[in-house]
């Protein structure tokens, strides 16, 4: 802005650009997440390739048939991955200066400030109003009758071990294909990139049926409906939302701090530690809070590996909504909410604690 531009001019020339890489993952995984969804299809009667798989794998049995419509699948994945990377280029994303990073200060919205304040209210009630209230309808309008089967406490304590351990471990596993992704170029690279966003299109159950038959063929069946299979396969699911996260922060980091550090005589291991870590710390927070909020709410795959005994939040709500029990279901999905809005508040504290936003406070 101090070069003449306008406000909306540095929007679109400087602050869009910056964030093009997020943007654009954003849009990639919302994408390759609508062509697995199954739970939302199936309660709202709409037919798609992911409702077909589970019903061809689960009641008819007719499993080349299921395989072939994976398989069309990722082809539409490899499709929206062919078309993200061509909008997105070869950018540079990270700080060109060399200076300290300034606080930034707050821009008075002036007279847009209620035509703001009442979009982000509308898309509070619609994103978060409407199902609470739904819930809670269902809950007071609904049977009386007690709970069978597992407690709310267990399914939430079970849900949020399983969902924790899998975002804890499918982060770990983004950082070093983060930095690989922005900090070296070549066509592997961009291979072992692209093909790891292909597994969110891919239905959770048909990831679960093949770690399960990988079990009972390699594996004697030790590890078929054991919680360690259930996390891994989270991770695996959800790993390109913690990779999006980590990309996208490495991205922002600048890759000169590193070389300094080598040239002072740090380690690989050193420099990943005490620069690389700290400079990429909100992707990697946003990493764990993605795949924490996607595996707590997952079904198809836990329906299939979930341990003998074990219920979840989700699978507890699935199983009463399909007996038409909405009243038995609700506190479940109130659960799940109120279980997702903890790392949402707990990411939203982190980022206003940040040194540069609080110095500009």
């Amino acid at each position: 802005m101090n070069l003449g531009l306008g406000r909306l001019r540095t929007f679109w020339r400087v602050t869009l650009r910056q964030a093009r890489v997020a943007i654009l993952g954003g849009c990639l995984l919302v994408a390759l997440g609508l062509l697995a969804e199954y739970g939302a299809f199936e309660i709202l009667g709409y037919q798609t390739f992911t409702t077909e798989i589970f019903t061809e794998f689960s009641v008819s049995f007719n499993i080349p048939t299921a395989s072939a419509l994976s398989l069309v699948l990722i082809a539409l994945g490899l499709l929206v991955l062919a078309g993200e990377a061509a909008v997105r280029g070869r950018g540079r994303g990270s700080r060109v200066d060399r200076m300290a990073q300034r606080s930034t200060g707050r821009h008075r919205l002036g007279g847009w400030t209620l035509p703001a304040l009442l979009a982000l209210a509308l898309l509070a009630a619609l994103a978060l109003g409407v199902p609470v209230g739904s819930a809670v309808y269902w809950w007071a309008s609904g049977t009386q009758h007690p709970f069978t089967g597992v407690s709310l406490l267990d399914a939430t304590w079970h849900t949020a071990l399983y969902s924790g351990s899998a975002a804890l471990l499918a982060t770990c596993m983004a950082l070093p294909v983060g930095i690989l992704a922005v900090r070296h170029d070549g066509r592997m690279r961009r291979l072992l990139e692209r093909g790891a966003y292909l597994v969110l299109a891919m239905p959770g159950l048909v990831i679960a049926l093949s770690l399960t038959y990988f079990s009972e063929t390699y594996a004697g069946g030790v590890w078929y409906q054991t919680a360690p299979m259930l996390v891994v396969t989270y991770a695996i699911m959800f790993f390109p939302l913690a990779l999006v996260g980590v990309r996208a922060s490495v991205a922002q980091a600048p890759p000169g701090l590193e070389e300094v550090a080598h040239s002072l005589g740090l380690g690989r291991a050193a420099v990943l530690w005490r620069v690389t870590r700290p400079l990429v710390a909100p992707g990697l927070a946003a990493a764990f809070c993605l795949v924490f909020l996607s595996a707590v709410t997952e079904l198809t795959a836990t329906l299939i590996l979930v341990p003998t005994g074990v219920q979840t939040l989700a699978t507890q709500f699935w199983n009463y909504q399909q007996n038409l029990a909405y009243g038995q279901a609700a506190p479940f999905a109130l659960l799940m909410i109120a279980i997702t809005a903890v790392p949402s508040y707990v990411l939203g504290r982190f980022f206003d604690r940040l040194p540069g936003k609080a110095a500009g406070q």
